[in-house]
């Protein structure tokens, strides 16, 4: 008899096992990549399907005119306290120079709204002072203790298994966020350690909320969409944030406080996390609340854009999975309309340290030596800013012509783009710079687009060094100028 060709077999073992394969697909179906937030959180039965949520909070900034900051981060721990994560797992990095301020109306204690509680009761003191650097924070994102200078020990030993949170809020710059130490935080070196961490494999998911100035330009071109990163910005790569809660607002501050206590992005998504169950919001419903808000319904008059970058299919999930939720909010119901009140006003978050100098002057006794004093911290302030400007301004005509020389301070690349080729190059340019013409500190980082564009046009270092020794006969000797504690790179 024929043997059965091999074609005729393999149908008949098909219609054999058919029967077997559609009941084993029917009770494990094929999941889609963007089914995978429904898997890891699935209302209340979450907490059994969540690894350790690790979280590190970043406040970049010294200086009470900086209220904001600190203020924004004690607020922050205060979100992931009530949500259930414990202090060994979260990670906090503050100057710690403002609760007990001789400046502050209340000692010891910080606000982030005109009528809210204290939120500093209780905050980890993980890097204070001088041990909040990038070296540190680094060694802690990468669970690095032997890299470590300095502070609690804490770092993120996290698994496989693990969610990470991080939250930054600091002025900003093209392709820069400042810190209270030197050298500052620069975009390409923290998405290598990014990368370095996914390398790893220590970690499921990670998202990073991410208040600054042109803080857009620091993912922007540079952080990979494939290795487990959703990250938020205030704005995008080429426009400012802004502070909120200044004084002159709506709703007015407390008497004696002359300082701005949060940013327009940082309060709206803590203000939304405390009123809701973060068990049925997920990241994609806080960013257009968050977007809403932080511009000012669409209008941007004293806003900026918020942006998301990475890996966007994970602002699927639940916050609960990172933050975790305060059970006080386990009934409340997610309303896709925002319930949060748009800002009465808004401060350029370049332009807060001015307001805070101008009101402590303005408020001053008339005569004393606190009006001086005062009003000498204003003139330095306003003084820095002509100096550095004009310094840039004229670097700029001297490579460049009169013309063009302008044209490069603002020329923004391509969408998508990176702010600069060589990072090391932009590097030496700003201590070229600094050199010549002393520090940028937090207000000259608006200027890093002209010098990564200096860069971009080929300029050798030895022409930057020329021009900047002319541009700068002297480096000014107030205290914004000084180099006394090294160079921003």
């Amino acid at each position: 008899m024929a043997r059965p060709a091999a074609g005729t077999l393999l149908a008949s073992a098909l219609l054999l096992l058919f029967p077997l394969l559609l009941t084993d697909a029917i009770r494990n179906p094929i999941r889609l990549p963007s089914d995978r937030a429904a898997d890891l959180l699935s209302g209340d039965s979450g907490d059994s399907l969540v690894g350790t949520r690790w979280a590190v909070l970043i406040a970049g900034s010294n200086g009470y005119y900086n209220y904001r900051h600190q203020a924004d981060i004690c607020h922050a721990y205060q979100i992931m306290k009530n949500g259930g994560l414990k202090d060994e797992n979260i990670i906090v990095f503050m100057y710690d120079d403002i609760a007990n301020h001789m400046e502050n109306p209340r000692s010891g204690e910080i606000i982030n709204h005109p009528k809210g509680k204290d939120v500093y009761a209780g905050v980890p003191k993980d890097y204070v002072g001088r041990d909040v650097n990038v070296n540190n924070l680094f060694a802690v994102l990468l669970g690095n203790k032997t890299a470590l200078t300095g502070g609690s020990g804490k770092v993120v030993d996290s698994g496989p298994d693990d969610h990470i949170f991080i939250f930054y809020s600091d002025h900003g710059g093209p392709g820069v966020l400042g810190m209270p130490t030197y050298p500052y935080l620069y975009a390409d070196d923290l998405n290598d350690v990014l990368k370095k961490k996914h390398a790893s494999g220590s970690y499921k998911s990670m998202v990073f909320y991410l208040e600054a100035c042109e803080s857009g330009s620091i993912f922007q071109g540079l952080l990979p969409e494939d290795i487990d990163i959703y990250a938020t910005t205030a704005s995008n790569a080429y426009e400012s944030s802004w502070g909120t809660y200044c004084p002159g607002d709506s709703p007015s501050l407390p008497p004696g406080y002359y300082t701005c206590l949060g940013d327009l992005y940082s309060v709206s998504w803590m203000e939304d996390s405390d009123i809701h169950n973060l068990r049925a919001e997920t990241l994609k419903q806080q960013y257009q609340i968050v977007k809403t808000r932080t511009s000012v319904d669409g209008t941007y008059s004293l806003g900026s854009h918020v942006m998301q970058y990475g890996e966007l299919e994970l602002n699927l999930q639940n916050l609960f999975l990172y933050v975790g939720s305060n059970p006080a909010n386990e009934n409340v119901t997610f309303m896709d309309d925002n319930s949060l009140s748009f800002p009465m006003a808004a401060v350029n978050q370049r332009d807060a340290d001015l307001v805070y100098f101008w009101h402590k002057y303005k408020n001053a006794p008339e005569g004393s030596s606190h009006k001086l004093g005062a009003h000498k911290e204003l003139l330095e302030v306003m003084a820095h800013r002509f100096h550095i400007d004009n310094s840039i301004e004229l670097i700029g005509k001297l490579l460049f012509g009169s013309e063009q020389g302008p044209h490069m301070l603002k020329t923004v690349r391509p969408a998508g783009q990176p702010l600069v080729d060589d990072w090391s190059c932009l590097k030496s340019m700003v201590r070229t710079f600094e050199s010549h013409c002393g520090s940028l500190s937090q207000y000259g980082m608006k200027h890093m687009r002209f010098l990564a564009n200096i860069c971009n046009a080929g300029v050798s270092m030895d022409m930057m060094a020329e021009v900047s020794a002319q541009a700068c006969i002297s480096i000014p000797s107030n205290r914004w100028s000084s180099l006394e504690n090294g160079f921003s790179a």
